[in-house]
């Protein structure tokens, strides 16, 4: 037990595949000094009562109580950071009006680091609290504010793989809120890089830096192209938007006479670490380019909802071999909360296979079969499917995986799910708290072996820390 500092007892759930679940029945995590999980033990294995029995004589035992369960904390692979600020407001817009009258004008205001931190701050809190262990972010242009919202990762504990954003051309991007010129924007990303890089050596969870072209249309070709080497150059993860909506998708087939994926990938920005949101209109050639280069789709279906004029088909891109993984896309999407991005997956999915228009009979409405995501490929796509996507070992109740770790308790008296018979199946409850699960059920965050947030320490624990 030496090389073993903590070690929790609990029911929990994690994704073997999209399609099958572990439902881990009452076992034990053993979690080293690096955070991981270096042994995980069912009832049934002979070292079992043993290790249990050495954890409490060493007071190393977190042990949950009766109504409580573990999941993988959650993998949020799109956050416009700075639009925290705004969440909930003007989603009655277009994407290109929305921007323009109401976004780039908040952004413009994070030169200001003081107000940086003061949101950036509470929206890490926030996030953690809702069981987000892991987010991967947009900034702004700002270099400094955006280093700011790596190191408020850090201290607080989340593991952040921020960007700051490159929008460099003067003809695309209001003359208050743009780069200086490209070289400007290169050098600054370059120095971001290094930055973070050194800031992620003192950190145990980890914090990364991201190349984050907003998307096409706010870049020059030498600005995509610089980009590009510098991803080349430093290994680092890539993140932007594509093909989201009727406009973005047209204005980039007309300035190249291709799709976003294309036009991306030759400027060296589709790699094994790139994540790209929404991707509503890729090809099935796109589709294969992704795969091709093992890059993964950041799927936002409630910003969809307002912004994307459209239903990606994600189970064809998931089945075709792209990686895929959620995002809450703040502030196109209003809930910080991943567990909406789980229920909308499904909603929408439902509505992309069924058809919507209820004026023509059911087999003319034009639905798209075999479209259905189950609730258990939409948990995937928010645990494994996310550490797949930014290739980090992450997202599972697994050995050789950091532990992130969300405690949600179904008794707490302001939030208790409907929960009455004592022998109730694993697989019925898994259902439920993914439907049912609110902020005040999530008791307990852990990231990387350490815990976060904490609302009630209503599990037993007989060590110190």
């Amino acid at each position: 037990m030496k090389d073993i500092v903590k070690v929790l007892k609990g029911t929990g759930f994690s994704s073997i595949s999209a399609q099958e679940i572990e439902m881990l029945e009452n076992y034990l995590y053993c979690i080293d000094e690096r955070g991981m999980i270096v042994k995980r033990l069912s009832p049934s294995n002979s070292h079992y009562y043993s290790t249990l029995q050495n954890a409490k004589d060493e007071h190393k035992l977190v042990e949950l109580t009766e109504g409580q369960y573990l999941l993988p904390g959650f993998i949020d692979l799109h956050i416009h950071a700075p639009q925290w600020a705004q969440s909930g407001t003007a989603l009655d817009i277009p994407l290109h009006q929305w921007l323009n009258t109401y976004t780039f004008p908040l952004e413009s205001k994070f030169e200001d680091t003081l107000f940086a931190k003061k949101v950036y701050s509470h929206l890490v809190d926030t996030l953690l609290a809702n069981g987000t262990t892991t987010g991967l972010y947009f900034a702004t242009v700002h270099e400094e504010s955006s280093y700011q919202l790596a190191k408020i990762c850090a201290e607080k504990g989340q593991r952040g793989l921020v960007g700051k954003v490159i929008m460099d051309d003067p003809d695309q991007n209001p003359d208050y809120y743009r780069d200086n010129d490209t070289q400007t924007a290169l050098e600054e990303t370059e120095r971001f890089i290094n930055r973070v890089k050194a800031l992620h050596e003192e950190t145990i969870q980890g914090v990364y830096p991201v190349i984050t072209p907003r998307f096409v249309p706010s870049c020059t070709d030498s600005a995509l192209d610089g980009l590009g080497k510098l991803a080349e150059a430093y290994d680092v993860h890539v993140t932007s938007h594509c093909s989201e909506s009727d406009w973005e998708h047209g204005y980039v087939k007309e300035r190249f006479g291709k799709n976003d994926a294309q036009v991306l990938n030759e400027f060296g920005l589709l790699r094994e670490k790139s994540v790209m949101a929404h991707c509503n209109f890729l090809s099935e050639a796109d589709a294969c380019t992704f795969k091709e280069k093992g890059s993964a789709i950041a799927h936002c279906p409630i910003s969809n909802a307002y912004f994307a004029n459209s239903v990606i088909p994600i189970k064809h891109f998931h089945d075709l071999g792209v990686e895929v993984g959620l995002g809450t896309d703040l502030s196109g999407g209003y809930d910080p909360s991943i567990y909406s991005a789980i229920r909308q997956t499904v909603i929408s999915s439902r509505v992309l296979e069924d058809g919507v228009d209820t004026e023509k009979a059911p087999e003319d409405r034009g639905g798209r079969s075999n479209s259905r995501v189950t609730a258990k490929e939409a948990f995937y796509f928010a645990t494994a499917g996310g550490g797949e996507s930014l290739s980090l070992p992450i997202g599972r109740l697994a050995e050789n995986y950091a532990f992130d770790a969300q405690i949600i308790d179904t008794t707490i008296s302001q939030a208790s799910m409907p929960i009455f018979d004592e022998n109730e199946p694993l697989e019925d409850i898994f259902q439920k708290l993914l439907y049912l699960t609110k902020r005040e059920n999530i008791i307990s965050v852990w990231v990387q072996g350490e815990k976060i947030a904490n609302k009630k320490e209503s599990y037993t624990y007989n060590g110190e820390y």
